[in-house]
């Protein structure tokens, strides 16, 4: 895997930090170079040294085939910077200094701890979690900015199992929250829409905002399947989680009509500020976690539908972060339809 703008450009345990942000530029370099805003990419070779273990389905792998796909021409216009380490007042706005603690603490210097039987710390994954995080901050701060209309943040782990005071499903820090309680906090958005398509259900997103009326989630997930939230009844203290299940087999038409008929209504009548994606792509066809069976034309659909709704009721502010999507090869054409379609306005 080579070639010129590929930020995981000869991917591997031995790759360089040269190599891997061959590509990319500082924040203060993005800064000084903001034109017409476009799509932005954000990512982090630490998302490579978060490393599980053989045979685990979150494996590095996954981001040296997106970028891969992000080589092709149509993705020239990328704006690419580094994501940042996420600061510690961001996290205490979603997490719990005991969370904070105990994840620091158990991090180990060599070798992989389990955090419970499916959050597993290896060497690298306290630094990759702070820049996950980090980057979903930074791509707030730049989409708010109008320093892009867009952005897409591939990093690892994901998040959106992660609770208040502990990790869950290969997730450590919740992104999607953290993005969101940011966005409120230091650009004073007034309504912030979470908006989750990964095949498992958003629980930690979902328990996080339980309360907070200017915060709306929505999440289709198969059901039952992990991590066994998600029921169309859970709808929040006011009415602002909006559950769309899916069940095994279900494919792009009813995800459509999911969306068209629960989701995308909803997100309109919020009117929110912007919008954050959960963009878990383990829903494919082919993805070793899932049972659904959408294709990457699906993700272009709902990535355009979601774009029509925010261009009319936020000038078009998305921040999608990656969350799921197991087999590298359909992981890296599904963002390529997403970010495809992002990059289309």
């Amino acid at each position: 895997m080579s070639g010129v703008g590929n930020p995981f450009a000869g991917a591997g345990r031995g790759i360089t930090r040269r190599a891997a942000l061959a590509g990319a530029v500082s924040l203060a370099a993005f800064d000084a170079r903001a034109g017409t805003p476009g799509t932005l990419l954000v990512s982090h070779p630490a998302a490579l040294e978060h490393d599980p273990g053989p045979g685990w389905p979150d494996s590095p792998e996954r981001l040296p085939a997106i970028f891969a796909a992000l080589e092709e021409p149509r993705f020239a216009t990328l704006a690419r910077i580094e994501a940042p380490p996420v600061s510690r007042g961001a996290l205490l706005r979603v997490h719990s200094p005991s969370h904070l603690a105990r994840i620091e603490q158990a991090a180990p210097k060599e070798g992989r701890i389990h955090l419970g039987a499916d959050s597993i710390m290896s060497a690298g994954t306290l630094e990759a979690a702070r820049r996950a995080a980090g980057g979903a901050v930074a791509a707030v701060d730049a989409v708010m900015r109008k320093q892009a209309r867009n952005a897409f943040v591939a990093s690892r782990p994901p998040g959106h199992h992660a609770r208040a005071d502990g990790a869950m499903g290969f997730c450590f820090f919740n992104n999607a929250a953290i993005a969101a309680r940011h966005a409120t906090a230091a650009h004073g958005a007034e309504r912030v829409a979470i908006i989750d398509f990964d095949v498992h259900h958003g629980n930690g997103v979902q328990e996080l905002f339980w309360n907070e009326k200017n915060l709306l989630y929505c999440s289709t997930h198969q059901m039952p399947h992990y991590p066994g939230t998600g029921a169309v009844t859970e709808t929040g203290a006011h009415d602002n989680i909006v559950n769309a299940p899916l069940r095994k087999g279900d494919g792009g038409g009813a995800f459509r009509e999911a969306m068209l008929a629960r989701v995308l209504p909803r997100l309109d009548a919020f009117s929110p500020d912007l919008v954050i994606l959960c963009a878990g792509f383990d829903a494919h066809l082919h993805d070793p976690l899932g049972g659904l069976r959408l294709v990457e034309e699906d993700y272009r659909d709902v990535t355009l539908r979601l774009m029509d709704i925010t261009a009319r009721r936020c000038d078009g502010r998305i921040v999608s972060l990656l969350e799921g999507g197991y087999r590298p090869l359909d992981l890296a054409s599904s963002v390529a339809a997403h970010v495809g379609a992002l990059t289309s306005a």
